[in-house]
């Protein structure tokens, strides 16, 4: 029998994490992925550098890629450094993977990086979001809504 998973991540250092991705999609479902990384991509990461801003990832085939994120050059790398933005292959399990295949071709969702992380064990994993797109209308109301709940939290404060 399988174990159950937690419902947040265990996340002791965040490296870069896309803020905007949560006002720009619906997010529906989450998934803790690990990345294959080379040596001086580990480094570069440990330092804190990194960004996903503009990264997505994609499934083609039996596997699962983030692509267009930036990890820039290890500074002490020499030949040995890597790619920046390079393909980076995530690692899911199959059951997993044939989910996000079916949810991206039939429903139309994208699978949008949320954060990248080292978990309590060190190991770098990604937080993979299958979300739909906000149209803008959407967007404007997911504003008047977070708005309310600031200004009713307010005023449950004030009258104690």
């Amino acid at each position: 029998m399988s174990r159950p998973k937690p419902e947040a991540f265990d996340k002791k250092k965040v490296v870069a994490e896309n803020r905007r991705a949560r006002f720009d999609y619906a997010i529906e479902d989450r998934f803790e992925a690990g990345i294959a990384l080379t040596g001086t991509e580990v480094k570069s990461l440990r330092f804190g550098e990194g960004s996903i801003t503009e990264a997505y990832a994609e499934v083609k085939g039996d596997e699962v890629w983030l692509v267009n994120s930036n990890v820039p050059e290890f500074s002490h790398g020499n030949r040995f450094n890597h790619e920046p933005r390079r393909p980076r292959k995530l690692l899911l399990h199959e059951r997993e993977i044939n989910k996000l295949h079916g949810a991206v071709a039939r429903e139309g969702m994208t699978l949008v990086p949320l954060s990248v992380y080292f978990n309590g064990r060190g190991r770098a994993k990604v937080e993979l979001a299958l979300a739909k797109g906000r149209k803008a209308h959407d967007k404007r109301e997911h504003i008047k809504e977070r708005e309310w709940k600031r200004d009713a939290a307010r005023i449950m404060r004030e009258r104690g």
